[in-house]
Parts: C-alpha cells; sequence; structure tokens
C-alpha cells in the first residue's frame, strides 16, 4: 500500500499512506458519520484531505488526534467546525507549545529546502482537540464503536490509541512505526515498553502505525521488545556512568536516533533521582 490513495483495510475502514512523512490517515465509514483519524501536517495538507474523504463519503466527520506532534494535528481546522477528539495532554501541549513547535517545524523544513511545506505549516492555524480524554471514552460513530484508550507515557505523554472492534483493528498512532526506528524527541523510553505491553493486550487483528505499512501482532512484539532492550541498556549505562553516546552504540535497531533514545532515557533516570 503505497502513494496517497484509499485502501480499505477492515470493513469501511481505510487507510490513506501518504508519501510526505510516509503518515497514516485512518478513516472509518458508518451509517450517516464517518470518522478522521490524524489530519496531516498543515491546514493545506488538512483541507487536501478533506476533499479525499469527500471521495469515499458525504455524511459527516468527527476527528481523532492520536497526539499532539504537528504531522497529526496541524489539519484539525480543515475539519471543523467538526468536534476533534485527544488526550486532555494533547490539548494541553499544542495550547502550550503549538506555536514554539510551528515556529521550530517551519524552521526545520525553510532550512532543509522545502520553503513551500515551511511556509504552509507557519500559515497553519494551532487548533487543540476539545473533546478530551483522561483514559479511555467510547464513541458510536453511524452506529459502529470506536474505543480511545491512553495507556502510559511512550512516543509522547499524550498517545491514543484507538479500537475499531468491528474490524478487527487497533490504530496505533507513533507508539508503533514501519519503515524507521521509533521517534524520541518528546519520548519516554523507559515507560514505552510497558505501553507496548499494555497496546499488545489490545491487539485481536491488523495493527495501523502512525507511519508506514499495516502490521500484524508479531512486528509489534518485536518492536517492544527492541524498546525493552533499549530500556534496559539505558539503564545499565546510567548506573555505570558510560556517556549516551557510547550506550547507543549496542542499540543498532533505532539507528541515527539511538543516541537521542539513550539520552531520552537517561534524562528520566537523572529525573527520578533528583
Amino acid at each position: 500500500m503505497t502513494g496517497e490513495r484509499w485502501s480499505e483495510v477492515g470493513d469501511r475502514v481505510f487507510v490513506r499512506r501518504h508519501q510526505s512523512m510516509d503518515l497514516n490517515v485512518t478513516l472509518l465509514v458508518g451509517e450517516g458519520a464517518c470518522l478522521v483519524v490524524d489530519t496531516r501536517a498543515t491546514r493545506r495538507q488538512g483541507r487536501e484531505l478533506a476533499d479525499a474523504v469527500r471521495t469515499v463519503t458525504p455524511h459527516p466527520w468527527a476527528v481523532v488526534n492520536t497526539h499532539f506532534h504537528f504531522d497529526h494535528s496541524f489539519g484539525n481546522a480543515a475539519f471543523r467546525p467538526a468536534t476533534v477528539w485527544g488526550q486532555r495532554r494533547c490539548a494541553d501541549t499544542l495550547a502550550e507549545r503549538g506555536e514554539l513547535m510551528r515556529g521550530v517545524m517551519a524552521d526545520r523544513y525553510r532550512d532543509a529546502g522545502q520553503e513551500e511545506l515551511a511556509r504552509d505549516i507557519a500559515a497553519s492555524p494551532i487548533d487543540p482537540p476539545d473533546e478530551l480524554v483522561d483514559d479511555i471514552a467510547t464513541l458510536t460513530v453511524g452506529g459502529r464503536p470506536v474505543h480511545l484508550r491512553y495507556l502510559g507515557r511512550g512516543h509522547t505523554d499524550n498517545d491514543l490509541v484507538v479500537l475499531l472492534p468491528d474490524a478487527d483493528l487497533l490504530l496505533a498512532g507513533d507508539l508503533v512505526e514501519e519503515g524507521a526506528p521509533p521517534q524520541f524527541g518528546d519520548g519516554y523510553p523507559l515507560d514505552w515498553p510497558g505501553t507496548m505491553d499494555a497496546l499488545l493486550e489490545l491487539v485481536t487483528g491488523a495493527v495501523v502505525p502512525g507511519h508506514g505499512a499495516v502490521v500484524d501482532r508479531a512486528y509489534v512484539q518485536g518492536q517492544r521488545d527492541e524498546l525493552a532492550r533499549l530500556a534496559e541498556l539505558a539503564t545499565r549505562g546510567h548506573a555505570e556512568g558510560r556517556p549516551a553516546v557510547d550506550a547507543a552504540r549496542d542499540l543498532p535497531y533505532f539507528g541515527d536516533h539511538a543516541a537521542q533514545a539513550v539520552e531520552r532515557a537517561y534524562a528520566q533516570l537523572t529525573a527520578a533521582t533528583t
């Protein structure tokens, strides 16, 4: 499943995998209503996504943000006045740090020579979720059940997973990555394995990651095991006083992100002892 087209991955559940950032957006279609999970990185991209939804269904939509990162939430304004669901800290973080994130990401893409995307990011309004989830919420979308679950810290402190029980699907957001290592810039490497354990308890069918190809339980288990190895090696390296870069050499699975992952783990360990 590649390119910007809808692929049906379950009964009236469609995933659109975007070339930009290899991002997945999921569309659930019910009777007279639909649900869009994540809205892309800019208001312009959100409008393009809204147009793409209309090629599948004319029904009114609601939206879920799996977490606060710009590539999952900066398209929210294109779907208003619809309700946008998110974990409570997702909304708080967008309200408190959204403008800073917008500037940082615009500068990053400008420095990379992607001026058009940088302008679009800079022009996108910060539009946090307005229906907030602490631990669990259950929606009915056109007669179809949707369960929103916060399982603990991992990729961020506000990752929601979306369960679609009548399609036997779990939407994992960036708690699960395919095609690239997990990202740790706002992550909690020591908590992430336990959060993945809780996620695995919910997996009965396919899993849609935030980025990359749809995966199965075995893939998620393998990623969980690599995260557990990271937590173990970082804990040992911190206790031994090894530099994070040194400890990261033992984690080839994470590639260039290994040093950042260990640094984040070290920061957690240091905070726990002060």
